[in-house]
């Protein structure tokens, strides 16, 4: 009798921790093989072309090409691709991004070892994952009015804590015009200030506070 082939899986990651713990992971499952490793999102393109692996766990915060970039890059040269997010982030803005570009799955590194086995097995029998409670997280937010491109720069403007007068200048509007941005963030995201306004839009991943990084 010939045994199944073994579901074929390429990990792209920056962190070789991360790639570490998902090889020793999957080494030990007769029906996975870890064919390659990627570490960025150009890396990781060229690895599934060059691999065709059955799905890809790709990292969302990658150099030179985002993981995000990078699942749009895949599923335009594969359409049947069966992508799988690995993250720190749970933000719902993030999560419904990577659904649209064409993941399947969505995988936060702080449940890999508990999670990452079903998971893939999941995605790779055709169906799709999202943490429950990101799930329940777009569900309630996906009716509320998404902050305009000004709104955004006005949020980070804000995040790196400058104030009304300086967002103005930084942005070359005015300050009554910066007062009206700040107002309809507080309406869209619901909240009651400036600070809770920055922490929300970083949880929901709406912005990147990473160091170096603009919004998502």
């Amino acid at each position: 009798m010939i045994e199944d082939k073994p579901i074929s899986v390429l990990v792209a990651d920056d962190h070789a921790l991360i790639r570490l713990g998902v090889a020793s992971v999957i080494d030990l499952q007769p029906d996975m093989e870890l064919v390659g490793e990627a570490e960025d999102g150009i890396a990781a393109v060229e690895a599934y072309r060059r691999l065709r692996p059955d799905l890809a766990l790709i990292d969302l915060q990658m150099p030179n090409m985002t993981g995000l970039d990078a699942i749009v890059a895949i599923r335009e040269e594969f359409p049947s691709a069966r992508l799988i997010v690995l993250t720190t982030y749970a933000g719902d803005v993030q999560a419904l991004k990577a659904l649209r570009a064409g993941a399947s799955g969505y995988l936060l590194k702080s449940t890999l070892r508990r999670e990452l086995l079903e998971v893939i097995r999941a995605v790779h029998a055709g169906r799709f994952h999202v943490p429950p409670d990101i799930a329940s997280e777009i569900g309630m937010n996906a009716m509320r009015e998404m902050l305009s491109e000004r709104e955004l720069e006005v949020l980070l403007a804000v995040a790196r804590g400058l104030p009304n007068k300086g967002v103005a200048r930084d942005l070359g509007i005015s300050e009554e015009t910066v007062k009206a941005h700040v107002k309809s963030i507080f309406s869209k995201l619901n909240v009651a200030d400036r600070t809770e306004a920055v922490t929300v839009a970083a949880r929901r991943g709406i912005i990147d506070l990473t160091p170096g990084s603009g919004k998502l």
